[in-house]
């Protein structure tokens, strides 16, 4: 079971996350603090008592945009640790997910938190802890199970992002779950997530695509989605439904180039309000291509 700590410098979300914890079965105890100092004495005072302490602390789940150090400031200075705690970011912004992710965070939870998504991220850090949570407490009227062993395979989750990025309908899926229905309608739509409401981006929807470290992300006429694959990926999968690349940032559905420039030695294609440049080892083919489809 889980020993965490919960840091947020507004009081009313703090009390919020606290209350969500502890109500989790997986977690042992759930203690909170104000601001970044505190959180690192007491993070500093777990590691000083080792893995057996009474202060250890398994996994910090860490706001973002605090007064002074923020929570990615936090999470770069654990890092210098031999045995750190588990990171999850719990924060309002969607923009930091890569950032995060590249801090190995075990999840990336979106407020308002929604309480069935702040369990999966539970489940994660059980399941990358080692402490599984999965014998409950003392039998009693409120006692909830624990998650059932199998599904455990669901914490690879490879297509759903942390962060994820955009709130649909759909419900409040698992990332796991969300990612074997994503699977079954992989060749129409792709799963998307946002604090644990996930929905599927019909592919004929996206414009363009942005690569993100190992993430891409997708734009639409309505918004942009961020997901845990990388660009390389997408180029194979959706070759056939007319994406090409066209530099090594950005992989571009053909249909939705409405004008090609060149300028000064200078290639850009325009895809709805947005000017992409074109790679010169992508700029031949990519014209041939724009030909060929208004040739019929």
């Amino acid at each position: 079971m889980l020993r965490v700590l919960a840091v947020d410098d507004e009081k009313p979300l703090l009390e919020e996350l606290l209350y969500l914890l502890r109500s989790d079965p997986r977690v042992l105890s759930a203690e909170g603090a104000s601001d970044a100092t505190e959180a690192l004495r007491r993070i500093t005072r777990a590691l000083e008592s080792g893995p057996d302490g009474a202060d250890v602390i398994d996994v910090v789940f860490l706001d973002i945009h605090m007064a002074g150090l923020t929570g990615l400031d936090i999470a770069r200075l654990l890092a210098g640790f031999a045995r750190p705690p588990l990171i999850v970011f719990v924060t309002a912004h969607e923009g930091f997910a890569v950032q995060a992710f590249d801090l190995k965070a075990v999840d990336y939870v979106l407020k308002p938190v929604r309480p069935e998504r702040l369990a999966e991220a539970v489940r994660r850090a059980c399941a990358q802890s080692g402490r599984s949570g999965e014998q409950p407490p003392a039998a009693g009227p409120g006692t909830v199970p624990a998650v059932p062993a199998a599904r455990a395979p669901r914490a690879a989750a490879p297509e759903i992002p942390g962060s994820p990025v955009a709130a649909a309908a759909a419900g409040a899926a698992s990332a796991g779950s969300a990612a074997a229905r994503g699977a079954d309608r992989a060749p129409e739509q792709i799963a998307v997530e946002l604090g644990g409401v996930t929905r599927f981006v019909a592919i004929a929807d996206i414009a363009y695509v942005e690569a993100q470290g190992d993430y891409a992300r997708l734009h639409t006429d309505e918004g942009s989605h961020l997901v845990r694959i990388p660009l390389s990926t997408l180029e194979e999968r959706w070759a056939a439904r007319g994406f090409v690349r066209i530099h090594r940032r950005h992989l571009v559905a053909l249909a939705r180039i409405d004008e090609l420039r060149l300028d000064a030695g200078t290639t850009t294609v325009r895809v709805g309000a947005a000017e992409l440049q074109v790679s010169r080892r992508h700029t031949r083919e990519l014209r041939d291509l724009l030909m060929r489809q208004a040739m019929g």
